[in-house]
């Protein structure tokens, strides 16, 4: 038994030596590949880019405004909505969401409830504009998401608000 173990090591290691000592023909293949990397024959093709990401019109506000304790669109903001709706009528893939937002007077449930009342009012005019109801989702923030937290008229103003939030 040993004396096969001797003889199959002599063997594997006189093939070892047979191929290490066989001359080269050819080239290094790391070598000629940094020589002329410049000179590939393979031209080099650069994936696609991909479609800039638009959310929304463009030179459009994203943010409709509403008075104090109304959930009415204003009518210098109707403009805005009727952009919004052209957008997504063009773009049938798009889909948005509708983030209503309170100032922090009032109670907090209170506050939920009017964030839902301006989104689903933001809502309803883009459905009623022509975008279909399903691309388009109301939620509410109430006073979590304030864009100001100056307690002055200006303030609360800034609050009031819906924001388009394009997926």
């Amino acid at each position: 038994m040993k004396k096969n173990f001797r003889i199959l090591t002599i063997v594997a290691l006189g093939a070892a030596v047979v191929g290490c000592a066989a001359p080269k023909s050819g080239r290094d293949d790391a070598t000629y590949y940094y020589s002329n990397k410049a000179k590939s024959a393979v031209a080099k093709v650069e994936p696609p880019l991909p479609p800039p990401v638009q959310n929304g019109p463009a030179g459009v506000s994203k943010i409709v405004y509403f008075d104090f304790d109304k959930y009415n669109i204003r009518p210098q903001d109707r403009e805005i909505v009727e952009a919004h709706a052209s957008y997504m009528r063009n773009r049938t893939s798009s889909r948005v969401v509708i983030e209503g937002n309170t100032d922090q007077r009032g109670g907090r449930e209170y506050n939920l409830a009017l964030g839902q009342r301006r989104a689903d009012s933001v809502q309803r005019a883009l459905t009623q504009l022509g975008v279909p109801a399903e691309r388009i989702e109301a939620i509410s923030w109430g006073t979590e998401k304030p864009a100001s937290t100056a307690t002055t008229e200006e303030g609360y103003q800034l609050n009031r608000r819906a924001e388009f939030s394009y997926r």
